[in-house]
């Protein structure tokens, strides 16, 4: 084919895209939005936004932007239009309406890969519906009855298998750690037996596909990541069918209180809403808890001075519970933990398991003199207010001390930050 051949097959497709392009700038000139940069047509500054950087810091982007453009600003972000918040006020006001004014919007890479019934994708109704579901199952009751006794369970069962003198990997540990609590909270699988093993092998293929490029291609970490999912699903659709069976036989095995058993015995979800379900849970408290683990053992080596207050407020509660003859650790117990707490908040906001959300406006929104058109995507950056000095002081120290503070002004920080953490084990 000629140059003037490939000019001619080329003109329309590029004369379709300035259309386009120009179109949208129209649009635009109605609303008063935000200062920003809209970058190339479609791919935006995408790739700019998303260079791995420091979960201690906000990115050489976001802090060239905010430099630029202040804490609110427009961009096009994941081939759409959107607002970029770094302020606290417009991030709290975004999760306030939820649902009224906004509403999850992820690519839709994440929902080929986690499934169409994930909470990440649905919306609405059936989002409510499904939230419900898991709040109804992890209940404060179950939290005390259950889920309390489970984690000592399966700390003291990690921490039994370190030897004296011997190195190993934090994150690996905390990941065996959580993902065997998940498999037993949700499935009743029991750690160290080979289908647990199996399903832990096939889960890291697919949380590799998870954080990958949703390239389709043989040999790629999200094709693998595809067929790892599909053995997943079959293998809890099995465990399924086992369950069903033995319900209609009139059989129960009282060990087997989890999560997919009281789904289907309190739900009418459809067997592939209930896989969708168990796999977005699995994925939304493993990583998260394993990550949050990770981070709080590395920011505490070099604390030492939390590391002593540790110790002494649980060898503290140790003793007490001695003294009363009692072994087992109780929701009192975990009250009393209240350095640990501090200790928690403070990992939580330094190392940002969840840095930013995705949203989109479900309707023209006004906000301190700046228009969000209907249709935009909107990305609350929570990092960007876990390290903002205007909001928490010298905010790259960790400093666990911060937290004990009065209960009004720890309510009025925890409006800050504490969201981003609670939504990420619901999948928001």
């Amino acid at each position: 084919m000629s140059y003037s051949e490939l000019v001619v097959v080329l003109l329309p497709s590029i004369l379709s895209l300035l259309l386009v392009f120009i179109l949208m700038q129209r649009k635009q000139a109605r609303f008063n939005l935000p200062p920003g940069n809209m970058g190339w047509p479609f791919i935006g500054e995408t790739i700019g936004y998303l260079k791995p950087y420091s979960a201690t810091s906000i990115g050489e982007f976001m802090e060239q932007h905010i430099s630029r453009y202040g804490k609110i600003y427009k961009s096009n972000l994941f081939g759409e239009p959107t607002i970029v918040s770094a302020d606290a006020g417009l991030n709290r006001f975004i999760l306030q309406s939820e649902g009224r004014l906004f509403e999850c919007s992820y690519p839709r890479s994440i929902g080929g890969i986690l499934g169409k019934w994930s909470m990440l994708v649905l919306v609405g109704d059936m989002h409510r519906n499904m939230r419900s579901i898991a709040l109804n199952f992890l209940s404060h009751a179950r939290l005390r009855s259950h889920l309390l006794k489970e984690v000592e369970k399966q700390t003291l069962l990690v921490l039994s298998s370190w030897k004296e003198n011997r190195t190993f990997s934090a994150q690996d540990e905390a990941k065996k750690f959580t993902f065997n609590l998940m498999a037993k909270h949700m499935m009743s699988l029991d750690p160290g037996e080979t289908e647990t093993e199996q399903l832990k092998k096939e889960y890291v293929t697919f949380m590799k596909g998870v954080v990958s490029a949703p390239l389709n291609f043989p040999g790629t970490p999200y094709r693998k990541a595809l067929k790892s999912r599909s053995i997943i699903l079959k293998f809890i659709e099995r465990k399924m069918e086992e369950r069903i069976a033995r319900l209609k036989e009139g059989v129960e095995n009282s060990e087997e209180d989890d999560l997919l058993g009281w789904v289907l015995k309190h739900s009418n979800l459809s067997t592939e809403q209930i896989l969708d379900l168990i796999l977005s849970l699995l994925f939304a408290g493993h990583e998260t808890s394993s990550v949050s683990i990770a981070l709080a053992i590395y920011f505490l080596q070099a604390c030492p001075v939390a590391i002593q207050q540790l110790k002494e407020e649980h060898i503290e509660i140790s003793r007490a519970k001695k003294q009363s003859g009692e072994m087992e650790m109780n929701w009192d117990d975990y009250k009393k933990m209240e350095f640990t707490q501090c200790v928690i908040n403070e990992t939580l906001r330094l190392g940002n398991v969840v840095r930013f959300l995705h949203r989109k406006a479900v309707r023209d929104v006004r906000y301190k003199g700046y228009d969000i058109p209907r249709g935009w995507k909107v990305l609350p950056v929570i990092s960007a207010v876990h390290l903002d000095s205007t909001v928490f002081d010298q905010p790259q120290h960790f400093n666990p001390w911060r937290w004990q503070v009065s209960r009004t002004a720890f309510k009025l920080l925890q409006t800050c930050f504490f969201f981003s953490y609670s939504s990420s084990l619901l999948l928001l």
